[in-house]
C-alpha cells in the first residue's frame, strides 16, 4: 500500500502569520526522504494554505508523485493543466468549510466532472475522484472515465461507537470491492490517524492512503520524517496481518 502525505497544513502555519516560513516545498522534500510515495496538496480557490508558487515549486523539485487535490473551478482547472501534476484528485469545495466535508457528488455534477476529467487526461494527468463510499457515485465515476476513486473515510473516522465504526468500515469495504470490480484504482483518505488507520489499511482493494493532518500534528513533537515512518510502519503491519 502506498502513502501519500498531504502537506497543506505546513502552509496553514505559514499563512497564519502571513510570513515566508515554514516552506511547504521543504516539507515535500523531507517527505520524499522519508520514502513517502507521493505528495498530496490542495490548491483551494481561497488560497487559505497552499499558494500557486508552492504548487509550481513542489512540482519542479520533487521526484515522487504530485497529487493535486482540486475543485471543478475553472481557474483551478487551468492551473492544473499548466502545472501537469502526475495525478489530480477532484474534490468538492465549500468556502466556509474547515476541511473537505464529504465526497464529490459525481451524479449531480456529472457533465462538468466528465468534461474536466477529459481535459486533464488530454494533458496525461491521471484522474481520481474523491467520493463517498456509495455505489451510485462509483458507477458515475466509472462512467466519467476517471481512472481511480478515493473513498472518503471521514464518517468512519468520526464514528464514536463500535457499531457505528463497524458499519462505516463495512461500507468502505463493500465500496472498495465494487470499484475494483469495475476496473477502478481504489484509494482512501480523510480523518485517518495513527489510531484508526489499520482497519482501512487491511482492505485489500485499497492501494493508497492519503493522510495529512495526523502526520503533520505528530511531526510537531517528533519531526516530519519520523512521523511519516511511524505511519508507514502501521500501514505495513496492517497489510502483513
Amino acid at each position: 500500500m502506498k502513502l501519500g502525505v498531504n502537506i497543506d497544513h505546513i502552509a496553514t502555519i505559514r499563512q497564519a502569520r502571513m510570513t515566508n516560513e515554514p516552506e511547504p516545498v521543504y516539507a515535500a522534500l523531507l517527505a520524499q526522504e522519508a520514502l513517502a510515495d507521493g505528495i498530496t496538496t490542495h490548491l483551494r480557490k481561497d488560497r487559505r494554505h497552499i499558494q500557486d508558487k508552492d504548487l509550481y515549486q513542489i512540482k519542479e523539485i520533487i521526484k515522487i508523485k504530485l497529487n493535486l487535490e482540486m475543485s471543478l473551478n475553472e481557474e483551478i482547472v487551468g492551473i492544473a493543466l499548466d502545472v501537469k501534476p502526475q495525478q489530480a484528485t477532484i474534490v468538492p469545495e465549500n468556502r466556509k468549510e474547515l476541511t473537505t466535508e464529504g465526497g464529490l457528488d459525481v451524479v449531480r455534477e456529472f457533465s462538468k466532472v466528465e468534461t474536466v476529467v477529459e481535459e486533464l487526461q488530454k494533458k496525461d494527468i491521471f484522474v481520481s475522484l474523491f467520493i463517498d463510499p456509495d455505489m451510485s457515485q462509483i458507477d458515475a465515476s466509472k462512467s466519467s472515465n476517471a481512472q481511480a476513486i478515493e473513498l472518503h473515510t471521514g464518517n468512519y473516522a468520526n464514528a464514536k461507537t463500535c457499531s457505528e465504526i463497524s458499519k462505516e468500515l463495512h461500507r468502505i469495504k463493500e465500496a472498495a470491492a465494487y470499484a475494483k470490480s469495475l476496473g477502478l484504482d481504489v484509494y482512501a483518505g480523510h480523518g485517518l490517524t495513527y489510531e484508526n488507520v489499520k482497519p482501512v489499511a487491511e482492505i485489500e482493494e485499497i492501494t493508497e492512503l492519503n493522510i495529512g493532518h495526523s502526520i503533520i500534528a505528530k511531526s510537531v513533537f517528533i519531526g516530519l520524517k519520523e512521523a511519516i515512518r511511524l505511519m508507514r510502519q502501521l500501514i505495513q503491519e496492517a497489510r502483513w496481518k
